[in-house]
């Protein structure tokens, strides 16, 4: 019996080219209704999400995150962490106040925007729509920010470009399953793990065999790339935090 959520799972693929249909509204609505029934953290719903259909704001999306294809999507959505609406709700005393910007629920925002991101994603894709979600929003953490109006105790946490896919990608291979999945114990991991060695020639397979930007690479190259990047290019994101009222501080 084929179960189609575990199809729609298996089968997710990063969609960065888009037909010109925009999503409808009662496509947006489906979305962000999916968005709302993730689980959320102590049911306190600690995110917002902001459609953003300006396209000068779409525009400077496209230069903070380096991908100008974000504003020929469907629809674009700015997944938020916010406490600030929590903090509307509650009496200002040094009990919730503390609460409010601690890490602990900086962390359960980020946490319930993050789930809510990907319950839109399958739901999209459930549709027949297709989605790639962005963190290079952190590129430029303060002006996104500024752009969005994004109040005290808020935080930029990813966005998501939807739409219709004019692409149907290859299935990027994931990890083997020993090399993530442990039984009571973490299991380190050694440069020469045979396991290792398989998935690395399974990545670069994949990328020789791939319709575009095909290229020499394994999944070791790939994670030594991305811990090369200058780490001034996010630097500003502990400031941005501290600017929004977060604070990093054990004590509070």
């Amino acid at each position: 019996m084929i179960n189609p959520t575990l199809t729609t799972l298996l089968n997710h693929r990063s969609i960065r080219q888009f037909t010109a249909e925009k999503l409808t509204p009662a496509e947006v609505d489906t979305l962000v209704s999916a968005a709302q029934h993730a689980a959320t953290s102590t049911f306190s719903q600690q995110y917002s999400i902001i459609s953003v259909t300006d396209p000068q704001k779409l525009a400077v999306l496209g230069e903070i995150t380096g991908h100008h294809w974000l504003e020929g999507a469907g629809h674009y959505f700015l997944l938020v962490a916010d406490q600030y609406r929590n903090a509307q709700l509650t009496p200002k005393n040094a009990t919730t106040t503390a609460n409010l910007h601690s890490v602990d629920k900086l962390l359960a925002g980020i946490f319930d925007a993050a789930i809510a991101t990907e319950a839109m994603v399958t739901a999209g894709e459930s549709l027949g729509l297709g989605s790639t979600v962005m963190g290079s929003i952190l590129n430029d953490t303060l002006r996104i920010i500024s752009l969005f109006n994004l109040p005290e105790l808020t935080f930029p946490v990813l966005g998501l470009a939807v739409g219709h896919p004019a692409e149907k990608p290859a299935l990027k291979p994931r990890l083997p399953q020993e090399l993530v999945h442990f039984d009571n114990d973490y299991q380190p991991i050694t440069p020469n793990d045979p396991i290792l060695s398989g998935y690395n020639h399974l990545i670069t397979t994949y990328y020789h065999d791939r319709g575009s930007n095909q290229r020499d690479e394994t999944f070791t190259h790939h994670i030594v790339t991305e811990m090369s990047r200058d780490p001034k290019q996010r630097a500003e994101i502990l400031v941005a935090l501290t600017q929004q009222g977060f604070s990093l501080n054990p004590a509070g």
